[in-house]
Parts: structure tokens; sequence; C-alpha cells
């Protein structure tokens, strides 16, 4: 076996979309069009955010922030695969295989954490209208964005680093395309004990405790609207969660279809592409829910174009 001091020359051989090369070219452009689409998308949601002072609330604040994460946790995967595609190169070194697992597993958690924060921020619009400001100043908004991105960074620290203790016997072929958190560890011919009962931990701790954050705030706001008299009075309160509760089932629908793609199909492609989609759907999804489905955003967007429209037509006069 190869001692530890080999890793550095490891090589792990990911899982291959196509093994077609008249299809590769489509695929390619499909997943090209799909990070774009992903980058623009939540650019434009950031630059709006920015550039509106009318969107300079905690909401929109938070949302310019998640846009900000889903841009980076799509760049974890695509670019990789983009680049591995166009090489026919299936291969990624040790050090790059751990430095995406680490930024997977930051990415990943501060979005469960930026998700818990904006069912917060919902929970006081709604179930403390008159407080809200007071509530969620800017003091608090800031704190709970560096709380989150502390917590995130604890966890893919914490996990990430644990693989450094683990012995790789080969060069080792993934079923996955990209390097993911379970199948590196499955691949090391060393003891993973204390690197599974971590990987539960973790789960449990800053996996569960957002979620359950995210299941109080919404029972109480269910509860919180149900006291309204009037109908329209409900429609008006829970309108302003339909977004947010959109990319949430989203988010977790997508990882729980990943979970159960994975443990039901025994095609190693299939799994590989299901696996794929927690880091591109949501994110690419995300923008376009809350552009179509928030009047502000669009309002603002309209604005922003149409002033830019005006100083194109100048320019050519």
């Amino acid at each position: 076996m190869e001692g530890r001091n080999q890793t550095d020359a490891l090589q792990f051989f990911l899982a291959r979309l196509t093994d077609d090369p008249a299809v590769l070219p489509l695929t390619f452009s499909f997943f090209l069009c799909i990070y774009l689409v992903t980058v623009l998308g939540n650019l434009l949601i950031i630059m709006v955010v920015s550039l509106d002072h009318h969107l300079h609330t905690p909401m929109y604040f938070f949302l310019s922030n998640l846009s900000f994460v889903d841009i980076c946790l799509s760049s974890t995967t695509i670019p990789k695969l983009l680049v591995n595609m166009q090489t026919w190169d299936q291969t990624i070194s040790y050090t790059g295989c751990l430095t995406q697992v680490c930024f997977i597993l930051e990415f990943a958690s501060l979005e469960n954490c930026l998700l818990a924060v904006m069912s917060y921020d919902r929970y006081v619009a709604i179930c403390h209208p008159l407080r809200y400001t007071v509530i969620m100043n800017p003091s608090l908004c800031v704190w709970l964005i560096i709380l989150c991105l502390v917590i995130s960074l604890e966890n893919s620290l914490l996990l990430g680093l644990m693989l450094l203790r683990l012995s790789f016997c080969t060069n080792m072929e993934s079923p996955l395309i990209y390097c993911e958190l379970a199948q590196v560890i499955k691949l090391a011919c060393s003891d993973t004990l204390i690197n599974n009962i971590l990987i539960y931990l973790s789960t449990f701790i800053f996996g569960g405790v957002p979620i359950s954050g995210i299941i109080f705030s919404y029972v109480k706001i269910v509860f919180s609207v149900m006291r309204i008299s009037s109908l329209k009075g409900r429609y008006k309160a829970f309108s302003t969660c339909v977004s947010h509760l959109a990319v949430l089932s989203l988010f977790y629908g997508t990882a729980l279809g990943v979970y159960i793609s994975s443990a039901l199909t025994i095609s190693t492609r299939s799994t590989a592409v299901a696996s794929l989609m927690y880091t591109v759907v949501p994110q690419m999804m995300n923008p376009f829910i809350y552009s179509l489905r928030n009047g502000d955003i669009m309002e603002a967007l309209r604005k922003h174009v149409g002033q830019l429209s005006e100083v194109l037509r100048e320019g050519k006069l």
C-alpha cells in the first residue's frame, strides 16, 4: 500500500456523462448554457438589489447573498465538468478533489443557513410587523450573515480536513461527476469510522438545526396568518412567503430526489447526473422564482432596463 506521502501524485477518476463523442458537443453546450444562465441570472439579482434603494431591505439583502452563494456553489462543479468534457480527461488531482469537497460543503452549508435566516426574516415580518424594522436592523442582518459564514466554514473545515487522515492505495474511480465527501471516503483504504461518525454528527447539527428553524418559523407564520380575519389579509400576508417557499421546496426537494434516486437506481451514470442536479437546478431557478413571483424586483428590472435603453439611445444620438 502506498504511504500518505504519495497522495500528492494520486489522481481520482470522475464519472463521464457520455461515452459517445457525437453527443459530447450537445452535452457540453447544455451545461455551458445552464452555467451562464445561473451566473447571469444571479448577478442580475445582485445588481438590481444593489442599485435600487427601494430594495435595500433585510429580505433583499439576504436574497442578494443567496444569489452570490448560488454562483459560488455552481462554480465548484460545472467549470471542472466543462473542462473535463472539452479535454476528454476525467481525472482530478488529490489536492483538487479535496478542495472541491471543501468548497461544496462550504457553499451548500451556507445556502442551508441562509434559507433558515430568510425564514426567520419572514417570521418577523408576518408575526411582528410593527417591530420588524427594529428587530431586523442592519446590524443584526450583517451578524446573521457572519454567523452563517462561520458555521458553514467550521462544517467544511471539520469534514474536509478530516479527509487528510485517510490513505488511498491507488488511483480510484468515483461514480460521481465531481468529488463528493461520502464517495471520497468510500474510496479510502484506511479506517473511515471517525469520518462517517462526523458526517452523521455534522448532518444532525449543521443540517438539522437550520431545518428545525425553518419549520419553527413557518409553523408560527401559519398560526399567525390563520388569526387574520379577512381572506384578503391572509393572502397578502402569506404571498410574501411564496417565493421563499418555492426556493425551499426546490432546494430540499432536489436533495431528497437525489437521495432517493441514488438509493433506487443501479445505473452509475444516472446517479452521477442526479447528484449534479443538486448543485445546478436550484441555483439556476432561484433568480427566476424571485423575479417572476416578486413585483418589486420586476419593477426594479423594468426601471433599470428602461434607464439603460435611454442612455444607449442618447449615446447613439
